[in-house]
């Protein structure tokens, strides 16, 4: 009979045991088959993107995990290497500058290159888009143009890459992926929950995205999803749908904005020798040849024009007579539809919060601004700014271009204000801002973003389990194998005393 008892005590031992061990090995399985998917999870996927900007040259490298979220990589900054020499709407024009742009993108390429892994270079895809600076010669000179990207495309395409193209970004696409690159910086897009998955946020809103070039300007925020027309993109990111009301200036970046306003002045003057330019401070004066202001497919030609005529301004530190001048480069009346920001463009009222970058962010930084602001506050630091001499102003070392900020911030109020219609309650959503996580904003993100959904994802598996249930398993085995412990040590007690 002893022995019979003795031997019901070591089969339950051996049953909770085995129970034990097999708990144990459920749980390792779990982990170590979860873990395996992490490691694919997280390989490494790379793209470039070339941002071939107005005023000069980016190339960015940007890294995804090899599993993508709900048909969209989530992409970050890995590399921004800026592009030594000038813009490639200035290449074909004179050899000196087309090799110095050249060798640029060379050095940068180089270190793009060994930054990323040589087992991934055949899958790394490259893009090149440029924007409104080659969105111009077109207009001026098409065979040219065409010429500089032939240029791109034969270099790009003898990389270890997987050159896709080099091509000419629209303007509504470059305010689009601007919008794209603000919200997901901004986390409005995705984020991951309490059991490590990617959602959307919950009750998310975006942001509005305002970017100021060299030659254009683009505006974009979310509107209802009724509101259609050649303004209206609809684009679908981390599978959720968005409608986005998105429009690009030809003309209305800050350097070509500048040709517009010394256009003006130079009609208001009857002496080339002596035009006084209310934007300038007082105290200084230069003089320009009349191509660098006519030559622009923005400005017209004055009649008898001679490219090679020196025009000499002397600076006026008027801010009333810039503001005037400034806003004499818009058209504020010409509208047919029940609202327009300016020469005749439908535009919806502003909503929500905005963020504005690039020219507006150092138009903002130039007159001590940044972050948000009141209306009355920025206007009143163009003001004060524009009365400030030259003298003054030129004891301020290496501040390049100070001689323009007044009439870049008479020029950013003007747009925004006027333009944009922002008034004193919705002025305080704008946020001068130029990064965000420290990723510099721009338009290269955003399409790097939605160029990652024609990516196929190097990942072929289907996760073994969702994060809920692996978190479920891993609670219910934890608490098995507790609970056996327990059993095992309440038997030994008995048994042995």
């Amino acid at each position: 009979m002893a022995s019979k008892h003795k031997m019901g005590y070591k089969c339950r031992i051996a049953g909770v045991m085995l129970l034990l061990l097999t708990s144990i090995a459920a749980l390792i399985a779990v982990a170590v088959i979860q873990d395996t998917w992490r490691f694919l999870e997280y390989s490494k996927e790379y793209g470039i993107v070339i941002d071939a900007g107005s005023s000069r040259s980016n190339v960015y490298l940007y890294e995804w995990p090899g599993a993508k979220e709900n048909e969209t990589g989530i992409v970050t900054e890995t590399l921004n290497c800026k592009v030594d020499g000038n813009a490639i709407s200035d290449m074909k024009v004179i050899p000196e500058i087309e090799e110095k742009t050249m060798a640029g993108f060379r050095k940068c390429m180089d270190i793009v290159t060994k930054t990323i892994p040589p087992t991934k270079h055949n899958s790394t895809r490259l893009f090149l888009g440029a924007t409104a600076g080659m969105r111009l010669l077109q207009m001026k000179d098409a065979q040219r143009a065409n010429d500089v990207l032939v240029k791109l495309r034969q270099y790009l395409s003898s990389l270890p890459f997987m050159f896709q193209n080099a091509s000419v970004i629209t303007g509504q696409e470059e305010g689009l992926y601007g919008w794209i690159t603000v919200n997901y910086l901004k986390g409005n897009l995705v984020e991951k929950n309490v059991w490590n998955a990617y959602v959307r946020p919950q009750g998310a809103k975006t942001v509005g995205s305002m970017d100021l070039g060299g030659a254009s300007t683009q505006i974009a925020f979310a509107v209802q999803d009724d509101l259609k027309g050649a303004d209206y993109l609809r684009v679908k990111l981390y599978g959720y749908p968005y409608n986005v009301y998105t429009h690009s200036f030809l003309c209305y970046g800050k350097n070509e904005a500048g040709k517009l306003v010394l256009e003006k002045v130079v009609q208001q003057s009857s002496n080339p020798k002596n035009i006084t330019n209310p934007c300038y401070p007082k105290g200084f004066n230069t003089s320009k040849k009349a191509s660098s202001i006519f030559e622009s497919q923005c400005t017209k030609k004055p009649q008898n024009y001679d490219p090679n005529q020196e025009l000499i301004f002397f600076g006026g530190g008027d801010s009333d007579g810039c503001g005037k001048v400034v806003k004499s480069i818009f058209d504020f009346k010409t509208c047919s539809s029940s609202q327009c920001s300016f020469n005749g463009v439908e535009q919806p009222p502003v909503t929500g919060d905005f963020l504005a970058y690039a020219g507006f962010f150092w138009t903002a930084l130039a007159l001590q601004l940044n972050g948000t602001s009141n209306i009355n506050h920025f206007n009143t630091s163009v003001r004060n700014f524009c009365h400030k001499n030259w003298a003054t102003l030129n004891a301020q070392k290496n501040v390049k271009f100070i001689e323009t900020h007044c009439y870049a911030g008479h020029y950013v109020f003007t747009l925004l204000a006027d333009g944009y219609k922002f008034d004193t309650d919705t002025w305080k959503n704008i946020n001068f801002q130029q990064q965000v996580k420290k990723t510099n904003i721009g338009w290269s993100l955003g399409y790097m973003l939605s160029m990652s959904n024609m990516i196929p994802s190097e990942v072929k598996k289907i996760p073994p389990m969702s994060n809920p249930v692996f978190a479920g398993l891993i609670f219910l085995f934890s608490a098995l194998t507790i609970m056996t412990a327990v059993l095992v040590f309440i038997i030994f007690i008995r048994t042995c005393y």
